[in-house]
């Protein structure tokens, strides 16, 4: 009885993140292409360093929704996981996941620090918003990005037809800090203190002589940042935390129904965490 329904369960599960991953995969690509094209060719953000970001991360997010959604639909069509037994695609897919998401998240947290700097009423802060310093740090954050995914590509590997890393280093490694500081508390701190400190500086923006059409500029792009960072928080937090918590307690089959529960809150918290993306 306990069996079956641990597999009705996992059957549910692969349905629901099959049409969970697709719909957001449509409605996501369609928002960052439109992000892309409006911040591209409008003459009002060409010069704007933060418009620079949000395009990067527009970017990112497409590649990591095309990915997130082949790892979904793959299955699907050939009624099994090629992660399973494609040892490229089982390291290809992680890296490429790993590499966006933390080109998503630096992306944000420099757009936040970006209007901090851009509203500040010390004049030397606000000179160094320049696009020769967005273009740096951009192209930084993608060269360590893409180097950070080298432990992916040495440690993943395929055991009994299961994708996974079994490095007990590279296991803490994900537990202990990328999981719960790289891509959790330290992006959400940065972002949500910098976007914090834009919003107070533009509340005191109408006391400087500032040209009107700027001042309405920076008081929506800093409102468009807060919201981004409060929704980052929001749909990143409890994802790390399941997975967090899956690599702690070495979450496996040897318990069938609790393994079918633990992926199921996993498929309805990345479902979440994949709006970051959309």
């Amino acid at each position: 009885m306990t069996s079956s329904m641990a597999i009705d369960i996992l059957r549910f599960t692969q349905q629901y993140s099959l049409y969970s991953t697709s719909f957001i995969f449509a409605i996501g690509t369609i928002g960052n292409l439109l992000n892309i094209l409006i911040f591209t060719t409008l003459k009002l953000f060409r010069n704007n360093q933060c418009v620079l970001y949000v395009v990067t991360e527009s970017i990112a997010n497409i590649i990591q929704l095309t990915t997130f959604a082949l790892v979904y639909q793959l299955p699907a069509i050939y009624q099994t996981d090629p992660a399973g037994s494609s040892l490229f695609w089982c390291k290809f897919r992680s890296m490429i996941i790993s590499s966006c998401t933390l080109i998503s998240f630096s992306t944000i947290c420099f757009s936040a620090s970006h209007q901090y700097l851009s509203t500040s009423h010390v004049f030397y802060l606000r000179q160094l918003t320049t696009i020769k310093l967005a273009t740096f740090l951009i192209c930084t954050s993608v060269i360590i990005s893409i180097l950070h995914t080298i432990p992916f590509g040495i440690f993943l590997e395929i055991r009994s037809s299961v994708c996974a890393v079994f490095n007990q280093n590279m296991t803490n490694y994900l537990s202990y800090f990328y999981y719960p500081v790289l891509s959790g508390f330290l992006p959400v701190f940065i972002a949500s203190v910098f976007s914090i400190l834009a919003y107070n500086n533009v509340r005191r923006i109408v006391r400087r002589q500032v040209p009107i059409v700027r001042r309405r500029l920076d008081q929506q792009l800093t409102a468009m940042i807060l919201i981004r960072v409060i929704v980052f928080i929001i749909l990143t937090v409890p994802y790390d935390i399941q997975r967090m918590y899956t690599y702690i307690a070495k979450v496996n089959q040897s318990n069938l129904l609790y393994f079918a529960i633990v992926n199921l809150i996993g498929a309805v918290l990345g479902t979440f965490f994949n709006l970051n993306y959309a």
